[in-house]
């Protein structure tokens, strides 16, 4: 027998669907991408008078599954989240992680010295430090001041 709410069904999923495509949009912007559109990892970059530094979050990737390189003025980061085998007669109920290869490059704002970079790997956290090349050093330009008058200067009298 019907029931009175029946006519509200589709009302109810349709109201669902709004909320789910307007979260999906404005609260979760990612969540209907692939993976393979959100495998770059985040970073963050800085800089020091003498280097420039980049910090990338690569929880679950091995050292050895990393690659770094500095090729043209730009620097390179590859990886690789290697998959997960589930035991024998196991099955997801949901599966988040992603695995697979992933690449982020960044054009470098100076020249750098990549022969003395230096990478450190420690609790997920990859630490790519790479010295500024000189030309890329600030100076400190001294001014000269002979008798009072900026040397070039003429004095009348």
């Amino acid at each position: 027998m019907a029931t009175m709410l029946e006519p509200f069904r589709d009302f109810v999923s349709l109201r669902e669907a709004m909320n789910s495509l307007l979260e999906d949009s404005f609260v979760r912007p990612f969540a209907t991408t692939t993976w393979a559109t959100q495998r770059a990892v985040p970073v963050d970059i800085w800089q020091t008078e003498n280097e420039l530094v980049v910090r990338a979050v690569v929880p679950g990737v091995r050292p050895e599954d990393l690659s770094i390189s500095v090729l043209n003025g730009t620097l390179t980061l590859k990886g690789e989240h290697k998959a997960f085998e589930l035991p024998q007669g196991a099955h997801y109920l949901r599966q988040e992680i992603g695995y697979g290869s992933w690449e982020r490059s960044f054009e470098l704002p100076f020249s750098v010295q990549p022969d003395k970079a230096e990478a450190h790997f420690e609790h997920g956290i990859l630490t790519v430090t790479l010295p500024k090349a000189e030309e890329a050093k600030p100076r400190q330009i001294k001014v000269n001041v002979s008798n009072g008058m900026i040397e070039g200067e003429k004095v009348s009298r």
